[in-house]
């Protein structure tokens, strides 16, 4: 059943994403001229640019706040009579001075003062409010999508505009400037075809057990109002929140509207095109939970200690029948989530990066997230995750040869291209690379394969008679693939509906060369979603990137790039390459050189080199993910003359820090030749010696390592301890207790006592030779023992965040909280815990993403 909201108040959010891009500079702080209340208070005003469109300037009128964690409102009356709409938000602030700034519309404010302190009882309105717009750590000005706006005026009941500001940090205000800062609205009495709104979507009454590793809070309810368009969402929830997904319902069939990490930044993210939600359908979102290190079950509440699990719509609608504010707290049926996709139940990875990127900026608190990660030395971070390999996957055996290169389709499928019964050999070229084995003729077998991400079972297969050797594969936004054979050195757009011929091809079969019409055993092909554009790395024989069009018209190429031109070192074997959309960069691994280099998808201008000592000398693959910030996930790859291990890694973009690495569990890589990550998080790595593909899917590192450290903490205990503890567990028991199933512990009580023996006899073995050695040689011999504690070794990492938890009347209705500090908010409090004596005064903030830059 569908909810429409008029609680009191709003939905408040604590941390933003911090930009990294700013649209608009600002000067470190806004403040007075010299100029009295009066004129300051004047600086709220209504700016006709014609007769239809206008800006209005709202801003502080000259504040001096005297402690951290201030919260001040002043409002400002709606500059008309008539139905307005806010089409643009322009911030007029910096995060030297303000932590965050809310825009709120109401009937009727708090208070009539220029100014009031809005952080306790007093609250920002009268009466029903709503959030209209959030501003946080310099982010650029917030654009809606065209022909969208937020109602305001005669017929939407709002009638004044609130502005609140946290002075989170009040150190910049040493020299007792006064404060104006604020933000610009442009707004139109022109009537916009679509109206903004929120639809929030609400777990109340889940539980999470103690211990717990995974618990689902499902929320679902049916639509049945006029045509919703998603165009933005976001996620909440506090400490055990892993991962939060929202779906559209329609015919059994769902389709992804956002899923995204409560632990990153949580701030408004573009929601996945084109999926409207109508009447009939059924809006539906899963919070995954884990009582990991939870000594008592979690509920959902306004404390700290407490838990939520919200997903946010932000989208438009028809403005004649438009709702501003819609809610669902309805729990799904088991039936309904049996069907849920798996992606919704898989965390995401949190890099270290990503961890800081939340912290509490310009606070001095204990307990902070700095500390946790600095305890920690990464070797344990919260929500960290390490891949593991998923056995059984493929669940029947896939008859390839050489695996060479990876792709995903647009239905996320696994695309594998593989050479069939063709190897590369010794004898395949002659020393002018020429193939010398074409009277072998094509490949007979389908050299490619769609496969069922879960189950590795074949959906489709192609490409018979096409190709000699395959090596590098891509899709672009129609679905189509690009492929590169070596031994025709040739680049191909090939059809995925199954024909076995090339749609396009660039370079002369068979022919090698150094031309912008000719190539020399190409290696891989990447595509810009945007613009379509080609990009080809040149090869085993050339060293260059070559740029065409969507059609194969050439357009530029380049070669090795460096921050020091005298040392510029070429590529040797560009060997494999990602496009990143969210930067319009394209990267390469540079694969005898054992780096990474990305640049510029316009002109090919250089960016940045990632190399380590952990690669080993050798990059033979990448992939990339936007997910927080950037992920490049690699493998190096196994040579005649190996200097480091073959494994896969994970590598945070921005910091260069490989986050993690991952190989088989039972078998080595032999040689992997290609990586691609589905939509999942998970990771699949085709190796071409083995004629093996890989699957790696994220797991817990954190709850790897407790379960170590308990592990390890048991085994080095006196066995008299050992039992003594199980013999307190066996008295705290039940009494109904059958003594079949005490059985198994006593027998497991006796385990730590037959290890520590195992353990301490070729010790004391090892100390009696060495003393009966010194003895001999009448040397003398001391021998020290040192307290150890795996405890010590290992740490204990328990990172507290700052924030604090408001609920608002859902909560102060339902348990019986006092009113006062819940003015602000409804639903939510802080995206971080507080420590208990710390002031609870941390809203949250709402925002919608900055706009993507064109390509």
């Amino acid at each position: 059943m569908q909810k429409l909201s008029k609680q009191r108040d709003v939905w408040g959010e604590t941390q933003l994403r911090a930009s990294a891009v700013t649209a608009l500079r600002f000067p470190p702080r806004f403040q007075d001229h010299g100029l009295n209340p009066g004129e300051l208070a004047s600086r709220s005003r209504k700016v006709l640019t014609n007769p239809h469109n206008f800006s209005v300037d709202i801003h502080m009128p000259g504040v001096t706040p005297t402690s951290s964690d201030t919260y001040l409102c002043m409002s400002y009356p709606v500059p008309t009579s008539h139905d307005a709409y806010i089409v643009d938000f322009i911030p007029h602030a910096s995060m030297s001075t303000v932590h965050h700034m809310l825009l709120f519309g109401c009937q009727t404010p708090a208070s009539t003062r220029s100014y009031w302190d809005c952080g306790g009882a007093w609250g920002t309105c009268k009466g029903a409010s709503s959030i209209m717009y959030a501003w946080a750590r310099d982010a650029p000005p917030t654009k809606l999508p065209k022909d969208v706006g937020f109602k305001v005026g005669k017929k939407s009941k709002i009638y004044h505009f609130v502005l609140q500001i946290h002075y989170g940090d009040i150190s910049a205000f040493k020299d007792h400037h006064r404060d104006t800062s604020g933000m610009s609205l442009r707004m139109t009495t022109k009537p916009q075809p679509f109206t903004a709104g929120i639809y929030l979507l609400m777990s109340v009454d889940t539980v999470i057990p103690p211990g717990k590793t995974v618990t689902n809070a499902d929320i679902a309810c049916d639509y049945a109002s006029s045509p919703m368009y998603p165009f933005a969402f976001r996620t909440h929830t506090h400490r055990l929140g892993k991962v939060v997904s929202g779906y559209r319902v329609r015919d059994g069939k769902w389709s992804l509207i956002g899923r995204q990490s409560p632990q990153l930044p949580q701030a408004f993210y573009p929601a996945t095109k084109d999926v409207v939600v109508e009447s009939g359908d059924t809006l539906a979102a899963r919070c995954v939970f884990t009582g990991e290190g939870r000594t008592s079950e979690t509920r959902i509440g306004g404390t700290s200690d407490d838990e939520m699990c919200n997903f946010y719509i932000m989208y438009y609608m028809d403005s004649k029948h438009a709702a501003s504010f819609m809610t669902c707290m309805d729990d799904g049926s088991p039936e309904l989530f049996q069907h849920i996709p798996a992606e919704a139940n898989v965390p995401i990875a949190i890099s270290p990066g990503q961890m800081s990127s939340m912290m509490h900026m310009g606070h001095a608190h204990t307990g902070t997230w700095n500390d946790s990660v600095e305890a920690s030395s990464g070797d344990q971070l919260p929500f960290h995750f390490h891949f593991e390999q998923v056995a059984g996957w493929p669940q029947s055996r896939l008859d390839l040869g050489q695996v060479s290169g990876l792709a995903l389709d647009s239905d996320s499928n696994l695309v594998i291209f593989h050479r069939g019964d063709h190897r590369w050999e010794m004898t395949s070229f002659n020393m002018e690379a020429q193939y010398l084995q074409r009277a072998l003729g094509p490949i007979q077998q389908s050299a490619i394969l769609v496969v069922d991400p879960a189950t590795g079972r074949i959906l489709k297969a192609s490409g018979r008679d096409m190709f000699y050797l395959p090596h590098g594969i891509t899709t672009d936004q129609d679905n189509n693939y690009w492929v590169t054979d070596v031994a025709l050195h040739q680049v191909l757009k090939v059809s995925s509906d199954g024909g076995d011929a090339a749609l396009l091809t660039l370079g002369e079969a068979f022919v090698p060369g150094s031309d912008s019409a000719h190539f020399c055993q190409p290696t891989d092909v990447a595509v810009d979603p945007a613009s379509g554009n080609v990009f080809v790395s040149d090869g085993y024989c050339n060293s260059r990137i070559l740029k065409f069009t969507s059609d194969g018209r050439y357009l530029t190429q380049w070669g090795a790039g460096s921050s020091d031109r005298r040392r510029r070192l070429p590529f040797q074997i560009p060997h494999s390459l990602a496009f990143l959309p969210d930067k319009e960069e394209v990267c390469v691994a540079d694969r005898e050189n054992g780096r990474i280099q990305c640049f510029l998808a316009g002109n090919g201008e250089f960016v940045k080199e990632i190399k380590r000592e952990e690669f080993g000398g050798q990059v033979f693959a990448i992939t990339y993910s936007p997910a927080g910030g950037g992920l490049i996930f690699a493998v190096n790859g196994g040579s005649l003359f190996p200097s480091g291990p073959v494994k896969g890694f994970v590598i945070d973009y921005s910091t260069k820090e490989i986050l993690d690495t991952f190989s088989p569990d039972e078998e080595n890589f032999q040689m992997p030749h290609d990586i691609v990550e589905a939509k999942d998080g998970s990771v699949f790595v085709g190796d071409a010696d083995s004629q093996t593909v890989f699957k790696f899917t994220p797991e817990s590192r954190s709850i790897q390592i407790s379960l170590t450290e308990k592990r390890l903490q048991t085994q080095s205990r006196p066995a008299a301890a050992a039992a003594a503890e199980q013999q307190q567990l066996k008295q705290k028991s039940p009494s109904s207790s059958s003594s079949s199933s005490s059985s198994p512990s006593r027998g497991q009580g006796l385990l730590p006592a037959v290890i520590t023996t195992l353990l301490l006899v070729p010790l004391l073995l090892v100390v009696s030779i060495g003393l009966f050695i010194c003895w001999r040689r009448n040397s003398r011999c001391e021998v020290k023992s040192e307290p150890s504690s795996v405890e010590g070794i290992l740490g204990k990492i328990r990172g507290k965040a700052v924030g604090s938890l408001n609920l608002g009347n859902f909560f102060a209705s339902h348990k019986g909280y006092s009113r006062q500090g819940f003015d602000q908010l409804s639903t939510e409090g802080s995206d971080q815990e507080r420590n208990e004596d710390s002031s609870d005064s941390e809203n949250e903030e709402y925002s919608a993403p900055p706009p993507q830059r064109s390509s």
